[in-house]
């Protein structure tokens, strides 16, 4: 089975489950990957739906900061 096939499978599998009502699609919260403006630190921030600056401390310095 090849690429092609493998995924119109899926694809078909996944429209038949959607028909069935059995697989639900929900829109939860977004997770956004900053970066620290003080120290350059990783950090993954959690907004809610439809907000585009989620406020946040970061995790190895304390420094509170807003996502871009």
């Amino acid at each position: 089975m090849d690429k092609k096939a493998m995924r119109d499978e899926a694809e078909r599998l996944v429209r038949e489950a959607m028909e069935k009502r059995s697989i639900v699609v929900k829109q939860g919260d977004t997770r956004i990957e900053a970066t620290c403006g003080k120290c350059g630190a990783p950090n993954r921030v959690k907004a809610a739906k439809g907000v585009t600056r989620a406020d946040f401390t970061c995790k190895e310095c304390g420094h509170q900061q807003a996502t871009l």
